[in-house]
């Protein structure tokens, strides 16, 4: 790049060119390198596990475009686009999470929480009881549909001359409650055979993708990811307040409306294709923020950390299967994650507390 020049210090690095500087975070980065390491590490592992168990050697072997037959249907046609899915798929949970929790500047303001994921699973339930969800494009319209209709009712009823994201999250909540009950009154009127259906893929399972689903879920998901990097800057104005957005040039409603979209996008995009997985988009911003010792949440430190965290929980699920029997990686996830959101609903009390005396 003509006329750029890179000035590395201890902390950051800043790359000027003629027109901009941009700021890299140096241990951001290099704990963001790390996770993903780690995250690409334990899906390797994960590949070795199963019903016909192999070694990491032979893992290995096929990966790099050796071995026998059989071990390359069992790896590279049946158990990597689940590994790959666990990474990219929590990936892309944490950006999603990372962006609400930037917006409503509150480490509660997770799509999970707010209720956008029940919104893509209630059109989801909808459209694989009316027997049109046999496509995983059909499936992934109306999770997006779903999720974005939810987001949009949420967003008027919390308005009051703006939203603040407190109240934000409370609405959510709230909608989240009846849609929740929606999607009990649904199953229970459908067929037995449907209902059966609709509770396994609720449960959040990544072990039933395959790479014709997984093909375009990760196109999708590269548009999502390269959106949300080209915004990044301007979501870091919008954290410093309106005021301070617009004098550095950002218009607030069309970039927090064009934010809003993508996190709902990466939400249900994950949900249609392997199913509510929650809690990831809630956990990993703080502890990858945690971390790193940002001052607000990053979209790559999430992604990092999102990653590791599915990966990880997709491992678990199959060491409990070896020794138990088979537990979607959703049922995994809400239980760590459930503990999670209680000590963060109690340090928010607390916190409270201790600001209003």
């Amino acid at each position: 790049m003509s006329g750029a020049r890179l000035d590395v210090g201890y902390r950051d690095a800043v790359l000027r060119t003629r027109w901009t500087s941009v700021r890299v975070p140096l241990r951001l980065v290099g704990l963001s390198v790390l996770l993903l390491g780690v995250a690409a590490a334990v899906a390797v592992v994960a590949i070795a596990l199963g019903d016909y168990p192999l070694t990491l050697t032979q893992v290995l072997q096929t990966l790099l475009g050796g071995g026998e037959p059989f071990h390359r249907i069992v790896v590279l046609e049946w158990r990597l686009p689940v590994a790959i899915a666990a990474v990219a798929f929590g990936a892309l949970l944490g950006i999603g999470g990372a962006i609400f929790q930037s917006i409503t500047r509150n480490p509660l303001g997770s799509p999970d929480v707010i209720g956008f994921d029940a919104g893509a699973y209630t059109a989801v339930v909808v459209v694989m009881l009316a027997g049109a969800g046999g496509g995983s494009w059909s499936t992934a319209g109306a999770a997006i549909a779903g999720g974005l209709a939810t987001a949009l009712a949420v967003y008027l009823l919390a308005w009051r001359r703006g939203v603040q994201g407190f109240r934000l999250i409370v609405v959510g909540i709230g909608v989240a409650a009846m849609l929740g009950s929606l999607n009990s009154y649904l199953i229970t009127r459908a067929d037995v055979t449907d209902a059966m259906s609709v509770g396994f893929w609720s449960a959040g399972s990544i072990t039933r993708v395959t790479w014709e689903g997984l093909v375009p879920a990760l196109g999708l998901g590269a548009v999502l990811v390269v959106a949300a990097a080209a915004l990044a800057p301007a979501l870091r104005r919008l954290e410093l307040g309106d005021d301070a957005a617009v004098a550095q040039g950002t218009r607030p409603g069309p970039v927090r409306l064009a934010l809003l979209v993508i996190g709902v996008a990466t939400t249900a995009l994950v949900t249609a294709a392997a199913g509510p997985i929650g809690f990831v988009a809630l956990v990993a911003p703080q502890l990858a923020r945690r971390l790193t010792r940002s001052a607000g949440v990053s979209l790559l430190g999430a992604a990092a950390m999102g990653a590791a965290l599915l990966a990880a929980a997709h491992l678990l699920s199959l060491l409990i299967a070896q020794a138990y029997r088979s537990i979607p990686v959703g049922l995994i996830t809400v239980c760590l994650g459930g503990l999670y959101l209680i000590h963060l609903l109690i340090r928010e009390t607390r916190r409270r507390s201790g600001a209003a005396r």
